[in-house]
């Protein structure tokens, strides 16, 4: 590079002939902001002799690389638009003059020059891993077949991910290596240009070959000869060849060599799968620590340093995409009165708005990826961004959008291709931040009824699969549902397959049903609540659960539907039950109770009674517990469900009492309802209950085998905090037999279960632990 020239400006001293010149312009532009030709163009007109108005096409045109001559008042007009002095403007004007001159001889003026490689910014982070995996594809191509052929290694990801920097970093390390020494060969192929079509690869063979010394009256006219000539240019060279920004395989095929000592680096915001002997790289975003090195790199490190947390925010507003980075970098480098806090409050309210620099923003480089999506494929894109969850699978979009299930999968698929959404895990997807916020604004071209119909779809669609999940995991479900629209919900044939869904799909449920509640959508709002209470309470979601019944019962106060406020304010109160808000959950089973009994709902009651026995045993009020229960029984008998809720809580209530015999009794009872109704998870529970019933009965062989057979039903439900009460009372069981080593490890066990889902019944049987040790210290282990 001439001396004095900025850091990372194209140096047209370089230019081998007219379409190197050509290269090194589009560079500049590039390096100037990457103004669009349209914007170009009214830069320069008024810097002509004499200023007149030119044309986008005009400006265009300069940029395609098989012209045979440039315009050289307009080359030097384009060279000052971009700011550049005149000085330098001058190096310009004199090179321009000479591949001219070159051009009029046919020979290259530079035989044996082929260092085409773009600069490699000081400003690149981070990539280590991907660095060293691209490195060591290109060095150490393996045995056989892969030894033979030339390698060839595609950098794939969305847009503004750093594919160019990253392939132009590995070119410039590679060549410091002392690998591919003898040639390297670059052209951008505007695979995503916003002014010009994609670039063709005859003329990209072209420039190749005169590049490579080739005589331009010796070049052929059709392009197979061109490739036949290039690939026997290229044959037995150390050379490797940069093609940046690919629109697709067939745009790259040609401009591949044949040998197996030159390397092929692409890179594309496709998949390259269709191209034969392609290694793809997908390329992420940057990890939290790469995204703040590139911020301190830009703004500087003292600026970060005094503002941590700001710029841990900016990071994170940015999603860690490497552009949205450097752009709010270099904005904050341009502004140094600004704080990183106002840039952060700013991304807040407006992140689209707000990330650009200079000419350079980042909706036009996500325009570009839109742009080229057929119209059913925007569409699928824009309601995307509607979806209030963190992922979504085929189902989900197929809800979303009101299409057949197999077309959202190929709609997927195809914006997997494209590196417009990401897949998590198999089967699931999921956008970058900054695209589904692209992806909201773009929805800005739908209908005003688009976008409230696609949530009502999704969120009835989620609604009646989390019914169907309920259904066959024995809990209790909702006399009706809402119709599901043209997409089936999901069934489920067991009690693991509704769980798994459950697990997968929790924090799309609760964000959906947020987004009907604000939305106003009646029955998803108090339904969801009520239909996922008893997988809320299997997993400990229980605030969750209390907070989604909530705005359940708000949403019924609303409308004065006191049966469904009733429903959902009891919901929240068992949701409470262990967690020792008695105060409130008294007063929301106060509230259901009077509503239910202004509604004239007899089973209502019930239940809201059974919950206020509960409460009472909770509190140590057993003396109050009885008749509530018993009331409750009266109200509901022929509900066999509800009886035995009833009968488990009376006989909880004659242990605290002391009639641990009347206690036996009921819960039996009990346990044969559980079996009776399919009802799995209380029947673990109650086995629970006989163990330790028979444990005061001084039965400990009996409770031993309680406690083992409950293991296994706790282990098909999934319930880990009663497989874990369970692990403790087979302790205590355990000790009661005499075999005091084999208890101490029951217990250890139970408490490695219940301490991980944070139950507190961990601390209990920490004691039991501490207490054994004191018992036994020379058996006693640190704890």
């Amino acid at each position: 590079m001439a001396a004095g020239l900025p850091d990372g400006l194209p140096d047209p001293q370089g230019a081998a002939d007219l379409a190197d010149y050509i290269g090194l312009l589009d560079r500049l532009r590039v390096w100037g902001g990457d103004p669009s030709f349209r914007d170009l163009a009214k830069r320069v007109g008024p810097l002509l002799r004499p200023a007149q108005q030119v044309s986008k096409s005009t400006i265009a045109d300069m940029f395609q690389p098989g012209r045979r001559r440039l315009n050289l008042d307009l080359v030097v007009g384009v060279v000052r638009a971009l700011g550049l002095d005149e000085a330098t403007v001058g190096q310009w004007h004199t090179a321009c003059v000479r591949v001219h001159a070159q051009a009029k001889t046919g020979g290259s003026g530079a035989v044996g020059v082929f260092g085409q490689l773009p600069t490699d910014l000081a400003t690149f982070t981070g990539r280590h891993e991907e660095l060293a995996r691209l490195v060591s594809a290109a060095t150490d191509p393996g045995d056989g077949d892969a030894a033979r052929t030339v390698v060839i290694s595609a950098i794939e990801g969305m847009a503004g991910v750093g594919k160019t920097q990253l392939a132009v970093h590995a070119a410039h390390e590679l060549v410091r290596a002392g690998h591919f020494a003898d040639v390297q060969l670059h052209v951008n192929l505007r695979g995503f240009d916003p002014d010009l079509p994609p670039a063709d690869p005859s003329a990209v063979l072209e420039a190749f070959l005169r590049q490579l010394a080739v005589p331009a009256q010796q070049i052929p006219a059709g392009m197979d000869e061109r490739a036949v000539m290039y690939r026997d240019r290229m044959r037995n060279r150390q050379a490797l060849v940069l093609l940046d920004n690919a629109a697709d395989e067939d745009q790259v095929r040609d401009l591949i060599p044949a040998g197996p000592t030159c390397l092929v680096l692409i890179t594309s915001r496709r998949s390259l799968a269709g191209l034969d002997g392609v290694t793809p790289h997908l390329l992420d975003t940057f990890s939290d620590a790469e995204a703040l090195e590139l911020l301190a790199r830009i703004t500087g490190p003292d600026r970060v340093a005094a503002e941590p947390e700001a710029a841990a925010r900016i990071v994170d507003y940015c999603d860690r995409l490497p552009l949205a980075v450097a752009l709010t970098a270099a904005r904050l480098r341009s502004r140094p009165a600004w704080t990183l806090a106002q840039l952060a409050d700013r991304l807040q309210t407006s992140r689209l708005e707000t990330l650009r620099a200079g000419g350079r923003a980042i909706r036009p480089v996500f325009d570009l990826s839109y742009r080229d999506l057929t119209e059913p494929l925007q569409r699928v894109f824009r309601l995307l961004g509607r979806h209030p969850g963190p992922d979504f699978t085929p189902e989900v979009v197929a809800a979303l959008a009101n299409i057949p299930v197999t077309a959202a999968e190929d709609a997927l698929e195809q914006l997997l291709d494209e590196n417009l959404v990401r897949q998590s895990k198999p089967g699931r997807f999921e956008l970058h931040d900054l695209l589904r916020a692209y992806a909201l604004e773009t929805a800005a071209e739908d209908s005003d009824a688009e976008g409230p119909a696609a949530l009502e779809r999704l969120a009835r669609w989620f609604l009646c699969s989390a019914s169907n999940a309920a259904r066959a995991m024995k809990a209790k479900v909702l006399p009706e549902r809402a119709d599901a629209g043209d997409v089936a919900p999901l069934a489920f044939d067991s009690h693991a397959a509704a769980l798994s869904w459950l697990d997968a799909e929790h924090e799309n449920l609760d964000a959906v049903h947020r987004a009907a509640a604000d939305a106003k959508l009646y029955e998803p709002t108090w339904q969801l609540p009520v239909v996922l209470a008893h997988y809320r309470n299997l997993r400990f979601h229980r605030v969750d659960s209390i907070e989604a019944h909530l705005l359940g019962a708000e949403a019924a106060r609303a409308r004065d539907d006191k049966t469904v406020a009733a429903w959902n304010l009891l919901g929240a109160a068992t949701a409470m039950t262990a967690m020792g808000r008695y105060e409130e959950q008294d007063a929301l089973i106060t509230e259901s109770l009077q509503l239910y009994q202004e509604a004239d709902d007899p089973r209502g009651q019930s239940w809201a009674l059974l919950e206020l026995g509960r409460l009472n045993n909770t509190r140590q009020r057993a003396a109050d517990a009885i008749e509530p229960l018993e009331r409750s029984i009266t109200l509901n008998a022929d509900d066999r469900r509800h009886v035995m809720a009833c009968q488990v809580n009376i006989g909880v209530t004659y242990y605290e009492l002391g009639d641990v015999k009347a206690a036996y009794d009921h819960t039996e009872r009990a346990l044969d309802a559980a079996r009776e109704c399919g009802d799995q998870r209380a029947e673990c529970i109650l086995l629970s209950n006989l163990g330790d019933l028979n444990l005061e009965l001084d039965r400990a062989d009996r409770a031993h085998a309680l406690y083992a057979e409950q293991q296994q039903v706790a282990q098909q439900v999934g319930d880990r905090d009663q497989y874990g009460r369970g692990l403790a009372g087979l302790g205590t069981a355990l000790r009661a037999m005499g075999r005091l080593d084999e208890a101490r490890s029951s217990w250890e066990a139970a408490y490695a279960v219940l301490a991980e889902i944070g139950s507190p019944r961990a601390g209990q049987v920490r004691e039991l632990i501490r207490a054994a040790d004191e018992d036994h210290p020379a058996d006693s282990r640190t704890h």
